[in-house]
């Protein structure tokens, strides 16, 4: 089987999309070509491949020899590129071999119902949502990459890294990086806490600079007030209904009619996290239950600062 690993900055448009999914030795023939124009520069034309001629190429392909496409970061790809790709997808399956995972936040749903393909609600393979990690998986995800190369790691200190990554695997591989860089300043084979204490700094570090990221996404999207809002009903490790979650928006002045759009845009940008496949009453948890209290301490302390703030 061959696999593709591609992000929508690798796809921009529908030809280099057909660039990626055609069979190389077709496609090279294909290629745009650049001309010389004296001394003005150059310019640059670029192949259009008409969307059967992708699915009938496609389908050659697959049947050579499997394929499987895996595109990270799919709630941002264009959406003719997600269009083509999602028709030639279901057109290809029926005579070969294909398999196409799409990964992305939880607005990738409805992204893909930008793109002109109606069935992508029953995509074949249905939806994972995709959570935090339990305590077994994060804690593998420190102790086996460090037993591969003979590294032990203290059962405290790695429940401490366990416990403070709050099992997102972003900050489990800040943690992952961090104590490498221990092991090999000390040139340890055993981790103990306090190479996980000589780590915190660093980790701490970037945590912060993530959250100073998320922060300004919920000010430019106009949210931040409601993300205060949701936080005061989905303390840490809780669970809130979505009565609950339009109770802390109405007490904070939200109008009906925004609720819904209020909380589906904390929920596209993973603040909030709504498990799919669930039966009523729908619950929702914290995507990072850290974010939330940053959110609310930043926006207190900002409020407090501000002229005439309390």
């Amino acid at each position: 089987m061959d696999a593709l690993a591609l992000t929508p900055g690798d796809i921009p448009t529908r030809a280099a999309l057909a660039g990626e999914l055609s069979p190389p030795s077709w496609w090279q023939r294909l290629l745009p070509r650049k001309l010389a124009v004296s001394a003005v520069g150059s310019v640059e034309w670029e192949t259009r491949i008409a969307a059967t001629n992708l699915t009938r190429k496609l389908t050659a392909r697959c049947r050579h020899r499997p394929l499987a496409v895996l595109l990270d970061e799919a709630h941002t790809l264009a959406a003719d590129v997600g269009g083509s790709l999602l028709n030639a997808s279901q057109a290809v399956r029926d005579e070969a071999p294909f398999l196409l995972v799409l990964a992305g936040t939880p607005g990738l749903l409805a992204h893909l119902g930008t793109m002109n393909a109606s069935f992508s609600d029953r995509l074949a393979g249905g939806l994972l949502g995709i959570g935090r990690l339990d305590e077994a998986d994060a804690g593998a995800a420190i102790e086996m990459p460090l037993a591969a190369r003979d590294v032990r790691i203290d059962c405290g200190a790695l429940k401490t890294v366990v416990a403070e990554s709050q099992r997102y695997p972003y900050f489990l591989q800040l943690w992952g990086a961090a104590l490498w860089k221990q092991r090999l300043a000390a040139d340890a084979t055993r981790l103990q806490a306090k190479h996980v204490e000589a780590a915190r700094a660093e980790v701490l570090a970037r945590v912060a600079e993530y959250y100073q990221q998320r922060y300004r996404e919920l000010e430019a999207a106009g949210l931040l007030s409601a993300a205060v809002a949701v936080a005061t009903a989905l303390p840490t490790a809780a669970t809130a209904t979505d009565g609950e979650v339009d109770a802390a928006l109405q007490a904070t002045g939200v109008e009906a009619d925004a609720r819904l759009a209020a909380r589906e845009g904390l929920h596209r940008l993973g603040y909030i996290w709504c498990p799919p496949g669930q039966v009523p009453p729908i619950t929702w948890q914290a995507g990072i239950p850290s974010l939330m209290a940053y959110v609310v301490e930043r926006a207190r302390s900002r409020a407090t600062s501000a002229p005439g703030g309390a």
